[in-house]
């Protein structure tokens, strides 16, 4: 069972010596929203809390958030799997290049389509199988980089890109931030050395959510608003274009809200979703796989996602409520927001809404639901009160929090 809030935030406050008043003090909120955390009469905060609290104490984000883990928190060595993607971004030094695994039938196309198959991969949660396909799939791209004619180098940099900037992706999600700036940085060189000029923003977007994680907001906030209004001054005429351009932008509404500016990243998050009605009456990208993850329904789960996280869940019901999600939209998103829509019937004191949300999300995502955070956090919540619905006992067992 995942560690409960309370328990962390004390663990890392007596760790830094700090005391209740003083972690309040660093942080800038109320002492008694530490002290009603520490004694679990609270299992969840809203997202600028827990970053103004990670600010004070000096960690990242995801010690205090959590994620769900794609290989065990054990304190132990990182597995194989790991040691090999790690082996694939960083070569070790002075050792000769590894030779692809096909050099003899590696062509730009197939390898495009392999690494689309990653990134589908990764948006379905798979990371167990990702790890042990990204290897390869780095040490081709890095091949294709360097050899033919220049337009095919050209070619092949941006597949080392996309390649790069999906082990960015993947190592964030591991909960490992460095390897993914390692990471991102890299596919941002590659991008330099490519054919593709929308490439370098998607990759800024990317490290401006490994920031994020980093509780970095201000350099987040720049990174994408800078590359953004390069996007629209140059690319926002077609789909893809426009696509990575609502990216970045939610990108950066995202980093307003956390800064707990709501209402500017509001005004953003309305904004992007007009400019994904406008994407639908476009032609598609050839391969939207290796776009940006930008549509109307992504764009309103994250509106969802941010009024839940700052206390507003009468709106996100509302922002939910008969949404129809489109065909692109990956299983991750749709898990987010039933966790999101269970949060929300929470906070409204609707029990038996929350419950079925849960419900739905165990059908979809059992997996993930048992070692998410928040879903812990939501049915201890829920366990508490002096009446349980029905239904919440099998998912309490479930999760380990029934007594």
């Amino acid at each position: 069972m995942s560690e409960h809030l309370g328990d962390k935030l004390s663990r890392l406050r007596r760790l830094s010596r700090l005391t209740q008043e003083e972690l309040a003090a660093r942080s800038g909120i109320s002492v008694d929203v530490v002290r009603k955390l520490e004694q679990k009469r609270k299992s969840s905060a809203a997202l600028p809390t827990l970053h103004a609290l990670a600010k004070g104490l000096g960690v990242e984000l995801t010690s205090l958030l959590g994620d769900p883990p794609g290989v065990p928190s054990t304190g132990e060595v990182d597995p194989p799997q790991l040691v090999a993607v790690r082996r694939a971004i960083s070569p070790p030094l002075f050792a000769p290049p590894p030779e692809p695994k096909r050099a003899e039938k590696l062509s730009l196309p197939l390898l495009r389509a392999e690494i689309a198959d990653a990134w589908t991969l990764y948006h379905n949660a798979e990371f167990g199988r990702l790890m042990e396909l990204l290897p390869d799939i780095i040490t081709d791209a890095r091949f294709a980089s360097a050899v033919g004619a220049d337009d095919e180098r050209a070619a092949g940099q941006a597949a080392l890109g996309k390649a790069l900037q999906l082990g960015g992706h993947l190592a964030i999600r591991l909960g490992k931030t460095d390897l993914a700036l390692t990471s991102l940085e890299r596919a941002m060189d590659a991008a330099g050395k490519s054919s593709d000029p929308l490439l370098a923003p998607m990759i800024s977007n990317s490290v401006a959510w490994a920031y994020q994680r980093q509780n970095r907001l201000e350099d987040a906030t720049n990174l994408a608003v800078y590359a953004a209004d390069n996007v629209e001054r140059e690319h926002s005429a077609d789909a893809s274009g426009l696509r990575v351009w609502g990216g970045l932008l939610m990108s950066a509404a995202t980093s307003y809200a956390r800064s707990g500016d709501y209402e500017r990243a509001d005004e953003m998050m309305r904004t992007a979703e007009k400019a994904a009605g406008r994407v639908t009456k476009m032609p598609a990208p050839e391969d939207g796989r290796l776009v940006s993850v930008f549509s109307k329904s992504s764009v309103r789960i994250e509106r969802v996602r941010l009024a839940v996280q700052h206390g507003r869940p009468e709106e996100a019901l509302a922002l939910a409520k008969g949404m129809r999600l489109s065909k692109d939209t990956p299983p991750s998103w749709r898990t987010w927001l039933l966790l999101d829509v269970a949060r929300a019937h929470t906070d409204v004191g609707n029990a038996e809404g929350a419950v079925k949300a849960l419900e739905s999300l165990r059908r979809v995502a059992p997996t993930w639901m048992r070692h998410h955070t928040l879903a812990v956090a939501i049915v201890r919540d829920l366990w508490e009160l002096p009446a349980r619905p029905p239904g919440l006992r099998s998912i309490a067992e479930f999760l380990g929090v029934a007594n």
